[in-house]
């Protein structure tokens, strides 16, 4: 009878919003990771009405000593197979400008670079924690070792062992598991015929051939008076030619496109092989260089999962396999998953298990945050969702439409394609709207302003000049609102593009990712 008496009660409540219902069933929800993806995950919880969330449980677990996840830089030096904890180097700037970067209704204080350095971005995530009151819910220096799932696919729930500081391993149980651990921890390091013979085959004096991947990249010393081959072209990538190739005596960097140049950069395509004596590109050219970077990347991997047999692991998965229930990652891609976001294993309940800061390619802190408020309500209320089978029905027909555009979804992974970034966050909340789950305020989540920052051509050049004058303090002392701030882009974008047409000036555009 308290089963059915509680059915027709859950009926009744799911007409209402929200803000007016009470907590008929008190959950408990652990949050893994205190970067901004698990910020926004505390945030969206505690901003339910306290009477939707009277009695809940919810815990961040966080294995370092402070929030801000990769851009909490680490204090120690590694070597391989040590892993560094973030891939932070000294001289990392932002490459895209932080009024995108931020989230909605928490914009960066005045007096902040358009493109920062990593400082102002941490300490941004500390502020943060700060004015929300979310640090007193986060257990620092407790790194969660395997969660397994106990139950089925409707009941349940996580076993969690968890070590402290103090190497104490001790066990948790949660209802709902919230993994916002990041994805920049496991380097994807390819391996090319030939290259053992060449590491070995290095001069008999003096420092000897290596091949690195960038989450040991620290600064360009290492490679003063040396030549250098970085192979990728991503974010990272160019950023690090750009600083060694000031100091090397050659550098080179293999890629699978056309890129705009660099000075003093020669660009390659990919590595063929290795010989005893150099590198061989695929279109037959050569060069022997004393180090190798590798630039590639991350891949896609959550042992804590894994060890649980929560996640299984598949390489060779590079087709659609929407029909394998089974949650899994090939290193690029975890499916099944509901919008990037929940696991639609038919191990456990749809809302059981939610990821958080999957997507590439877009702006991490807003996103993070339309993610984690369309999680929180789906939690709250998993009936809002559809079927599982009809989730599929949905996977499988998205997964459709990206190779509609030339893509295969299991090596692009979660990466959102151009002009689909904005549409993506909007999408998750809207959702909500039509469900009753918040109320419509008649706007859109992604701001005008966000979707304007795609259009300006001129903006990092521009900013680039400012700097060079000296001039930063003046165009941002007093930018403190999120208008103030979308004003100083706009009015940075025209100025620049005033003084290159005034001046004849033509420029390949800026790199990177538009969407």
């Amino acid at each position: 009878m308290v089963n059915i008496l509680q059915i027709v009660i859950s009926l009744l409540y799911s007409q209402l919003p929200d803000q007016f219902v009470p907590s008929l069933d008190p959950k408990s929800v652990a949050v893994i990771g205190a970067g901004s993806a698990g910020l926004a995950m505390l945030k969206a919880l505690f901003d339910l009405p306290e009477t939707t969330r009277d009695g809940w449980r919810i815990v961040l677990y966080e294995q370092r000593g402070d929030v801000a996840g990769v851009w909490l830089p680490d204090p120690h030096l590694h070597s391989p197979p040590d892993i560094p904890e973030t891939p932070l180097y000294p001289l990392l700037h932002t490459n895209t400008p932080v009024p995108s970067m931020s989230y909605p209704g928490f914009p960066f204080p005045p007096g902040t670079p358009l493109y920062p350095s990593h400082e102002h971005v941490r300490e941004y995530h500390q502020r943060y924690a700060m004015a929300h009151n979310l640090t007193q819910y986060i257990k620092f220096n407790h790194e969660v070792l395997e969660t397994r799932w106990v139950g089925n696919s409707e009941y349940g729930h996580w076993n969690i062992s968890v070590r402290n500081g103090t190497n104490e391993i001790h066990l948790e149980n949660f209802d709902h598991l919230v993994v916002a651990s990041g994805n920049n921890h496991v380097p994807r390091i390819p391996v090319w015929p030939g290259q053992d013979e060449w590491l070995k085959n290095g001069p008999d004096h003096g420092p000897k051939r290596e091949i690195l991947h960038s989450i040991y990249y620290r600064g360009p010393e290492r490679y003063f008076n040396k030549s250098i081959l970085i192979v990728g072209t991503g974010a990272s990538g160019q950023d690090v030619a750009i600083q060694v190739s000031k100091i090397a005596t050659k550098t080179y960097v293999s890629s699978r496109h056309d890129r705009p140049p660099i000075d003093q950069v020669e660009f390659k395509p990919e590595i063929s092989h290795f010989t005893e004596n150099g590198i061989i590109f695929q279109d037959g050219t050569t060069c022997n260089v004393d180090a190798v970077l590798l630039a590639t990347g991350y891949e896609m991997r959550k042992p804590f999962l894994d060890a649980g047999h929560a996640l299984l692991t598949d390489p060779s998965v590079t087709s659609n396999s929407s029909s394998n229930r089974n949650l899994t990652t090939n290193l690029h891609y975890i499916f099944p998953l509901h919008q990037h976001i929940f696991s639609l294993s038919p191990a456990h309940p749809v809302n059981a298990l939610a990821f958080i800061g999957l997507p590439t390619a877009i702006a991490n802190c807003p996103s993070d945050l339309a993610q984690s408020i369309f999680a929180t309500h789906i939690i709250r209320n998993r009936t809002i969702l559809s079927s599982r089978e009809e989730l599929l029905d949905e996977l499988a027909a998205y997964e459709h439409g990206i190779r509609q555009r030339g893509y295969d979804p299991y090596i692009i992974g979660h990466q959102l394609l151009n002009g689909t970034s904005s549409d993506y966050q909007d999408e998750l909340i809207d959702f909500l709207k039509k469900q009753n789950a918040i109320p419509d305020d008649g706007k859109n989540y992604v701001e005008g302003w966000r979707r304007d920052v795609f259009n300006y051509d001129y903006l990092k050049r521009g900013w680039s000049c400012i700097e060079e004058s000296g001039q930063v303090e003046e165009w941002v002392r007093d930018v403190g609102t999120e208008e103030e701030w979308a004003d100083l882009m706009k009015r940075v974008d025209a100025w620049q593009k005033n003084w290159e047409r005034e001046n004849g000036i033509r420029f390949v555009a800026d790199l990177g990712v538009r969407n």
